[in-house]
């Protein structure tokens, strides 16, 4: 399992949110093909509010900061998108022609059984007998019958799982459902539900399902429903091919999707994990409450030749909205919401994981499917997710995750039935030794990553490109400077032509020194190029002799000098 990035805006998780309040997350992302230039909104009508939102009191000196109100933010900025449809770099896994009439079909294809495409529990070639998705619909149709136990559950994984019956222990699974009562969850009745939904996937998914490989930008579109079918398949460890990542395995540059991994070992963790899946899937499989909407999961690859020179950038820093109150998934809302990835999406959200990446993973379910498909991420890609909804709420961070309830997400959704809300995995690197950050090569794999998340569709104006909430990217386990991270996303950020909003997650400190290093920059005009030679010094002399200095006391007194010559 990859290294799980600790560095954390999740803090309470949505516990700020009402168990039915107002619509939780919201950007809309940008459709992988050429746009329109239609505008469906004003774009002035969030960039110029300047109400009592833009000076909340954080405790920080507002007046300093950019207010948030006049940040760009879905909907507000939104440009009217093209029509729905598949092409060479989109595959669209419904029927657009039916979706005309808002009808969600599944689009009809020819399942192939090959090593660019998801392999399906029904697909097994005829070699096999298609033994195995007989034995899974025996299994599943038995607990879809009503009244299953944890003991039935168990054996009908195992049934058509038989190489792992010995090694696949179901603890973590049996302790919730002892510590969860009936009120909250009735086990039987929902394992029945869910086993009816995993049976549903020769009707549901009738097209083949690319894998998003390395190296190669496509986006893939499903519907909600699809997603919740796949996560059931998922839940029962139907995936055939998927259950282990050892080096030199067909699957070992993927994550792992079957949830055998969040059965075994209990642990306080996986019984809070467990009761947001129960929710979710208690939640889709009522039909008052099965959500009927579309995701999009976009690769983007940036070939090197098309990344920034940095040395030579002329951008000045733009603006930024900094305050140590608030998180990347309220405050940011509308806004393009960084994920502090793993190489390996979703990170340890199946396992022991349980920080910034795995929480989110967790109270929107249906970026779990992201793992389904998308191998693990290259120095110059990230992963851009469009439309997921909210159904939790929570409290706490690692050991004190706590699910709390329910969550009503109420988010508008763009032409395309996406929810306006659109996230970006990019993972950082982790270091053993932090010393090993001061280097120019590091810096510049840094920079690359987040311009590569940040860069909206070059077809878009960015009059119509919402602003980025993101805070202390990899800076927890993975051991980064949480000043030299601020300092590179600004510049990726001023590159892209984008304005940020920074949350510090109750570090006061940081958020005054974070701004009055922005002021800084922007008051002496410093361009990106100034800055990049500026921290390529600091990573030079670093190397040699080790500062005493951070770095930002160091361009404090480079910049600050009257006398510098940048």
């Amino acid at each position: 399992m990859a290294h799980r990035n600790n560095s954390s805006q999740m803090g309470q998780c949505l516990n700020h949110m009402d168990f039915a309040g107002e619509g939780g997350e919201g950007s809309s992302k940008r459709p992988p093909q050429e746009q329109s230039t239609k505008r469906r909104h004003s774009q002035s009508s969030s960039a110029e509010n300047t109400s009592s939102e833009s000076h909340c009191g954080f405790g920080e000196n507002q007046e300093d900061t950019y207010p948030i109100g006049r940040l760009k933010k879905e909907p507000d900025c939104h440009m009217q998108l093209e029509i729905l449809s598949s092409r060479s770099n989109h595959t669209v896994l419904i029927d657009t022609n039916e979706f005309f009439a808002r009808e969600l079909i599944p689009y009809k294809g020819q399942h192939v059984w090959d090593s660019n495409h998801v392999k399906l529990p029904p697909g097994h070639p005829k070699s096999n007998s298609e033994a195995r998705w007989k034995a899974i619909q025996r299994a599943l149709h038995d607990l879809g019958t009503g009244g299953a136990s944890l003991g039935d559950v168990e054996m009908a994984i195992k049934s058509y799982n038989p190489s792992h019956q010995m090694e696949w222990p179901f603890d973590s699974l049996h302790n919730y459902v002892k510590s969860v009562n009936t009120k909250e969850n009735n086990f039987s009745h929902v394992i029945s539900k869910m086993a009816r939904l995993a049976l549903q996937l020769p009707d549901l998914i009738k097209h083949p399902i690319p894998l998003l490989k390395q190296h190669r930008s496509h986006a893939i579109t499903l519907s909600q429903v699809q997603i919740s079918c796949l996560l059931a398949n998922a839940f029962f460890c139907t995936f055939p091919h998927r259950n282990t990542t050892k080096p030199g395995s067909e699957y070992s540059s993927y994550p792992t999707i079957n949830f055998s991994s969040l059965f075994g070992q209990t642990c306080m963790r996986k019984t809070q994990k467990l009761r947001c899946l129960f929710h979710y899937f208690n939640t889709v499989t009522e039909e008052d409450t099965k959500p009927d909407g579309l995701v999009t999961f976009e690769r983007i690859c940036i070939p090197p030749n098309e990344l920034p020179n940095w040395k030579r950038q002329k951008e000045t820093m733009s603006n930024l909205h900094v305050t140590s109150k608030g998180t990347i998934e309220k405050e940011g809302s509308g806004m393009l919401q960084v994920d502090f990835a793993s190489k390996f999406i979703g990170g340890g959200v199946l396992g022991r994981g349980l920080v910034q990446e795995e929480i989110r993973f967790l109270l929107s379910p249906e970026l779990i499917v992201a793992r389904l498909f998308t191998e693990k991420l290259a120095d110059n890609e990230c992963l851009k997710i469009t439309g997921v909804q909210t159904y939790s709420v929570c409290s706490g961070y690692s050991d004190s995750f706590k699910w709390l309830g329910p969550y009503k997400d109420d988010t508008e959704r763009d032409e395309w039935k996406r929810r306006y809300c659109q996230i970006v995995a990019i993972d950082a690197l982790s270091f053993k030794d932090p010393r090993e950050q001061y280097t120019e090569e590091n810096l510049k794999r840094e920079l690359n990553k987040a311009y590569v998340g940040f860069r909206g569709d070059p077809h878009i104006p960015s009059d119509y490109t919402p602003a980025i909430a993101t805070g202390n990217w990899g800076c927890g386990a993975f051991n980064g400077d949480p000043r030299l991270k601020a300092l590179i996303q600004m510049m990726a950020a001023a590159v892209a032509k984008r304005d940020l909003a920074f949350f510090t997650f109750g570090k006061k400190e940081q958020a005054q020194d974070l701004q009055r290093m922005h002021h800084l920059l922007k008051a002496r005009k410093v361009t990106v190029g100034d800055l990049y030679m500026q921290l390529k010094r600091y990573c030079d002399e670093y190397s040699r002799y080790q500062h005493k200095k951070n770095v930002f006391e160091f361009v404090k007194e480079t910049v600050g000098s009257p006398s510098s010559q940048l």
